[in-house]
């Protein structure tokens, strides 16, 4: 046999699966030559060229491998050619002849396509006469493999017919089209097309549904597939009759029309429902409301009318003898028997009885939908000038950028924010610009230490500016689930969920001006002789002012007539006076990134739960919560740990809760709730380091690396040494 060197070029291919795939091109049986492994693809594209050494008889394996990192490469599926066959088809010249082969694995099922060009030519003459011959001898084979001895059994289109030329070549005529072609044409079923894309590769066009396919069909898949159609559409329109049946079947049971519902005890009341479950125990479903409950609601009609009716409830009959109650508290009536709940009323008491833990999930919800997910926003800052910093930044960011996540950088460290800076961050700058140095701020009073705005925040020409960004601030707190470090008065936050304020409100916040209230709302003001107008006088900054409460109210003096209208003005007043313009600019921050209808869901004392947590530690609830790595709870160092919890302060609790998770405060639901990178995770302890390491932190995943310290008196000094005089983030 003479050899010869020829170029084989594999370009690309098309597979079934996505993977890193390579092809390997096996020469009679010889060492294997590779391509270039192509990432993360079903179609790939490797465009490499091999020059092969070869003979006429010569048999080429083309077989393609997804790679792996850390198993055995996994076999896509492989094709054969027999150049023999190849070059009599092509008269002994392949010029640049490129040939779509099928990929199969080792049970013979298709897995893809591979796309391999020829150039090369066998010399004209004696050896292209003998290889024709003996080609012809001996049985037939494929250029594919095993794929094309298949399509020998196949039959011809309509309008083809085989022939043989003068050298015993096959060759097939089109007379539909008047052509000649030296491949067989495929057997389409009818309705179908071949073509190719501009690649050169077949595909199948079914223009009976008008769909594509790279597979080449068969009337037998055409089969199958209609058949699985036709099965997909009855069980589709038997499940749509069950649910239909379904439907009515609860609605005639909701109407208390069949008779299963019907037994010892009387029929259901209106709009209920009895079902069985599975494991046969029984439940009663109410439509009306859409829940569902173990106990018969007849059982317990029949136990609540043997009960008094409530105070001020009377029972009443109409002139057809329905039963109906009376309520002389609130002057109302109702078919419902007080005595009963089944759920009947009308859904505003319902939305009372949700717990917080659902409307927090509501407003997360809605937060989340907002949130937008591509990108992040990052956010520069010095540790020394937290507030500046803030400031010069966040006002300048579109409100709605500030709702992608954010990063937080403090300059000269290598942190990498995973939450635990943003979390630092907030709880700093809330600190500063709540700070009442800044005079933004002030205490309720001597002995309340919540924060309401000073009326003297006029003397920075700014005020209404730096307003406007702490309500940013405070509203961005709420949108990306973070805590600050100090908390507002109630009446604060019942203002900025617009509910009304009462004369309880000034109690916790100006004691004297309440009891003041309250002697004018007890007394009667012409018996004890005094004078009281429609205005007020109040001082700031040394200025006194006057306030009307109402227009003319210096002329307009206090009666027992109209005091309960004074009371009402006055503590109106009482918490708007001289910071009508500054909540204005907080609330116009706020509302750029929270909506303020999002807050319907809570009262003022759960808006600060959310807003600032607790601070009260349950040791308990602490160690139930934790998580150890490369620890067991035995181990000393875990007790060593635990006993130092106990020994240090809450002012030192709050350091060291801050030191692993960036903020001292915790969620409303304790331990279990504290949030990661990624949602919710416990606080961690984990073995890492030696003996003389110092405690280290990764606030983003609450975990403390705890080296192994060999006595209790080592472990303390050094979690003291690292909560108490470490600041600042690193990067491992």
């Amino acid at each position: 046999k003479q050899w010869y060197q020829r170029r084989v070029a594999i370009t690309a291919g098309s597979l079934f699966t996505k993977g890193d795939p390579y092809c390997e091109v096996i020469v009679d049986s010889n060492l294997p030559r590779k391509t270039e492994i192509c990432k993360g693809t079903y179609e790939p594209v490797w465009n490499h060229d091999f020059n092969l050494l070869v003979n006429p008889r010569s048999v080429i394996e083309l077989k393609v491998s997804t790679k792996h990192r850390f198993k055995n490469d996994i076999f896509v599926g492989s094709a054969t050619v027999e150049l023999g066959n190849l070059l009599a088809s092509h008269n002994g010249v392949l010029r640049n002849v490129e040939h779509h082969l099928t990929l199969k694995d080792r049970t013979g099922n298709k897995t893809g396509t591979i796309f391999v060009t020829f150039d090369m030519v066998l010399e004209q003459g004696g050896e292209l006469t003998a290889l024709i011959n003996s080609l012809a001898l001996a049985p037939s084979s494929s250029v594919a493999g095993p794929s094309n001895q298949s399509d020998a059994d196949e039959p011809l289109p309509p309008g083809w017919e085989m022939k043989i030329d003068q050298n015993g070549r096959k060759y097939y005529v089109d007379h539909n089209t008047r052509s000649t072609q030296w491949t067989k044409p495929p057997s389409l079923p009818p309705g179908w097309e071949q073509r190719h894309d501009h690649r050169g590769r077949p595909y199948y066009v079914d223009h009976n549904t008008r769909t594509t396919s790279w597979q080449k069909p068969t009337a037998q898949n055409v089969e199958h597939f209609n058949n699985w159609r036709r099965q997909l559409s009855s069980e589709q329109e038997a499940n749509r009759q069950q649910l239909e049946s379904r439907y009515a079947s609860s609605t005639n049971n909701a109407n208390g029309v069949h008779a299963d519902n019907a037994d010892a005890l009387g029929p259901l009341p209106t709009g209920w429902e009895k079902r069985v479950m599975e494991n046969g125990r029984v439940y009663f479903v109410n439509h009306e409301h859409r829940t569902t409950q173990w106990e018969d609601p007849r059982e317990q009609i029949k136990n609540a009318s043997s009960r008094p009716l409530p105070r001020g409830w009377e029972e009443r009959y109409t002139a057809d003898g329905t039963k109906y109650f009376v309520d002389h508290n609130t002057r109302t009536t109702t078919f419902n028997d007080p005595r009963i709940t089944l759920g009947h009323g009308s859904a505003n008491p319902i939305q009372y009885e949700r717990s917080y833990r659902w409307k927090f999930g509501q407003f997360r919800h809605l937060c989340t939908r907002a949130s937008i997910q591509t990108g992040h926003i990052k956010i520069s800052v010095s540790r020394n000038s937290v507030f500046e910093d803030s400031f010069n930044q966040i006002l300048n960011i579109p409100p709605q950028d500030l709702k992608r996540r954010l990063f937080i950088q403090f300059r000269g460290e290598d942190g990498l924010d995973y939450g635990g800076l943003a979390r630092e961050w907030f709880f700093l700058l809330s600190h500063e610009m709540l700070n009442p140095m800044y005079c933004l701020f002030e205490y309720a009073s001597k002995n309340n230490y919540s924060l309401q705005i000073n009326p003297a925040s006029y003397i920075n020409p700014h005020h209404l500016t730096y307003f406007k960004f702490v309500g940013r601030v405070i509203a961005l707190a709420l949108f990306h689930n973070k805590f600050i470090d100090k908390g507002f008065t109630l009446p604060f936050y019942k203002r900025i969920l617009g509910k009304p304020l009462t004369m309880m409100d000034l109690k916790s916040v100006d004691e004297d001006f309440y009891n003041s209230l309250n002697w004018v709302k007890e007394n009667h003001l012409e018996e004890c002789g005094l004078e009281l107008y429609f205005a007020h006088e109040f001082e700031v900054l040394g200025e006194v002012k006057i306030h009307e409460l109402k227009p003319g109210g210096e002329d307009i003096l206090v009666t027992e007539e109209n005091k309960e209208e004074y009371i009402n003005l006055m503590v109106s007043w009482r918490f708007t006076r001289g910071v009508e313009e500054q909540f204005k600019a907080f609330l116009d921050g706020f509302n750029e990134i929270v909506p303020l209808h999002w807050l319907q869901y809570f009262d003022e004392r759960e808006l600060e739960l959310i807003l600032v947590g607790i601070k009260d530690f349950d040791l308990q609830d602490w160690q139930a919560n934790t998580i150890y790595r490369n620890y067991r709870r035995s181990d000393k160092q875990i007790q060593w740990f635990w006993t130092f919890v106990q020994e240090i302060s809450d002012e030192q609790r709050s350091r060291l809760l801050q030191f692993v998770t960036g903020t001292c405060r915790l969620p409303i639901g304790g331990f279990q709730d504290l949030m990661g990178s990624n949602g919710p995770q416990k606080f961690c302890i984990e073995r890492v380091g030696k003996e003389n390491w110092l405690p280290r932190s990764h606030t983003c995943f609450n975990r403390l690396d705890l080296p192994p310290y060999r006595s209790y008196d080592t472990l303390k000094e050094k979690l003291l040494l690292a909560i108490e005089e470490t600041e600042g983030f690193g990067q491992e």
